[in-house]
């Protein structure tokens, strides 16, 4: 996927430490990075795919 135009952004949450994700949406699809090797791979989600895994963290099916 061609993520040359991507706006990619990091959660408000994030901190300081530089351990963070940082997701482009204005994509065909949702595309997320490792914000410290921003050259390094991607993970690709369908629009369908993230909306299922935002819901599944706000309904905490993903807690340990």
């Amino acid at each position: 996927m061609d993520v040359s135009r991507a706006e990619w952004r990091k959660s408000s949450r994030s901190g300081s430490s530089g351990s963070c994700v940082e997701m482009a949406s204005n994509l065909p699809d949702v595309v997320v990075r490792d914000s410290k090797d921003r050259e390094g791979p991607r993970l690709c989600f369908t629009a369908g795919q993230w909306t299922g895994f935002v819901e599944g963290i706000k309904g905490g099916r993903f807690r340990a």
